[in-house]
């Protein structure tokens, strides 16, 4: 992003659903940071997320509901110049776990949005944020870069990644019979500061707390706690830092072609054993790795993203490599403890009834 770019977002009207959120959250602040005159409504109901990641800003105006509530569709205007939708079911084990609210939060928020939004006419850019494992081959032989052009597969792992992809059949849809201006960001392995183990309500499995592995292999090394590899740590994943994606969002916004899609991710394949030995060397921690058996749902084993198409039609390439962002991610978690462990602890007594169950 340049500071034309950012300059494009100026006396703009932005619409983030899902905006309290880890990524939703960082997106806003960037946008606070880099454009002076610009309006932005979050419509977040803190399922899986914090009300401290709203930024007290005049610019900004918080609604905490869902966007499938009918007072907020009805109260949406045809002002907006852009939307970024990232409100999700956070993630695959809850979404297992509760498949219908997986619905009601993934598959019916794109749906209703795009529904409420398909005769609006001031939309320059509606940027719906899809899934990479909704489309990467399931395999855990060697990884082959997954393109845009990739096949989707009708096995998929969870009802989160089904949801993923039918969000993208639904854009696809509402662009064509209604030229709603929808832009699909692939997203691949998100992580940063900002992401709050535990964010938001209890969702019935212990993956509400432990629910991605970078925030959770850092808490653990900075506690000094076994950091657990499943199958070996030898899935791979692409992994790219959270201020690369909101770049990555704002570039699908402004230079996207309306109708299609573009992976944003690194392009770099890491396993998942590597990922924790850098942790831990970072850290400076005395955690130990505990092999644990491969989860049986999970045949997503190694993958990563080609970034050849968003590099050439969007200009986007990710400038934080995997150390640097990891530096980044270990000093903030050091600083915020106090809120993870608040939010950790929330959870405690739900989280003791489902171990011991």
């Amino acid at each position: 992003m340049t500071k034309e770019d950012y300059n494009l977002f100026e006396h703009t009207i932005v619409l983030v659903v899902g905006g309290a959120g880890f990524v939703g959250s960082n997106l806003i602040r960037l946008l606070l940071s880099n454009v002076k005159e610009i309006k932005i409504i979050i419509v977040d109901n803190l399922l899986s997320a914090e009300i401290v990641n709203v930024p007290k800003d005049k610019r900004v105006t918080f609604i905490e509901k869902s966007v499938t509530d009918f007072r907020v569709l009805a109260g949406l205007q045809d002002n907006l110049d852009y939307v970024f939708h990232l409100a999700t079911f956070h993630g695959n084990q809850s979404s297992i776990f509760d498949p219908i609210a997986d619905n009601e939060n993934n598959t019916q928020t794109t749906l209703k949005l795009f529904e409420r939004l398909k005769d609006f006419r001031n939309l320059k850019k509606v940027v719906y944020s899809s899934a990479g494992c909704s489309v990467a081959k399931k395999t855990f032989g060697e990884a082959v870069a997954t393109t845009e052009e990739s096949p989707v597969e009708l096995h998929q792992d969870s009802p989160y990644s089904i949801s993923k992809i039918i969000g993208e059949f639904y854009s696809v849809y509402y662009h064509k019979q209604y030229e709603l201006p929808v832009v699909r960001a692939r997203f691949q392995n998100v992580y940063g500061p900002g992401e709050i183990l535990g964010a938001g309500n209890w969702r019935g499995t212990y993956a509400t707390i432990w629910r991605n592995v970078t925030p959770t292999f850092i808490y653990r090394a900075l506690t000094n706690q076994e950091i657990l590899l499943e199958n070996e740590g030898i899935a791979t994943r692409d992994f790219i830092f959270v201020e690369d994606i909101c770049r990555g969002l704002m570039l699908c916004a402004l230079k996207g072609d309306a109708g299609d899609v573009y992976n944003i991710g690194s392009g770099v394949e890491t396993s998942i054993s590597d990922l924790a030995q850098k942790i831990i060397q970072i850290a400076d921690s005395r955690s130990k790795l505990k092999m644990t058996p491969k989860r049986a749902w999970d045949t997503s084993g190694k993958r990563f993203a080609s970034v050849v198409k968003s590099q050439e039609k969007l200009g986007f390439t990710a400038e934080v490599a995997l150390q640097e962002g990891l530096e980044k991610t270990v000093t903030w978690t050091r600083g915020n403890q106090a809120i993870i462990q608040s939010c950790i602890e929330k959870h405690e007594r739900h989280l003791a009834y489902y171990q011991n169950k």
